[in-house]
């Protein structure tokens, strides 16, 4: 997995979604990492040391994986850069089918004819309460 800076991270998820609009997808994850293995964290931490957590980013498109890690600085910036990536490839979506709002409230003012209730059968068997 290609370990990016930030910026040329956005750049290649950039030509992973160009890559992707016709056929394809593309996955983001997003997860907090220390980026320490946990024998390491287990010595800081017996220490007192402060661990600090990094924000790990991963993407891929089934064919290429790249990732970024991210400190709580970078963060703020990179959600801004990164929101304007995806609302730039957002037009490959699929639109949702919506029923409309007049022919679904027709439909209601309709009134249906309820289904006659069936009337009971006598049943033979005698209540355990009753007495004849």
């Amino acid at each position: 997995m290609v370990v990016l800076q930030p910026d040329p991270f956005l750049s290649e998820l950039t030509s992973m979604y160009e890559r992707s609009t016709e056929k394809g997808s593309v996955w983001v994850t997003m997860k907090r990492s220390s980026m320490k293995c946990q024998a390491r964290l287990k010595k800081m931490a017996a220490k007192g040391e402060a661990v600090e957590y990094r924000c790990l980013v991963r993407a891929t498109d089934g064919k290429k994986n790249i990732c970024t890690a991210l400190s709580a600085k970078e963060y703020l910036k990179f959600q801004a850069s990164y929101a304007t990536v995806l609302k730039a490839h957002m037009h490959a979506l699929k639109k949702r089918e919506r029923k409309d709002k007049k022919k679904a409230s027709e439909v209601e003012k309709i009134p249906e004819k309820a289904p006659k209730k069936q009337k009971k059968a006598p049943s033979s068997k005698k209540s355990a309460g009753s007495k004849s």
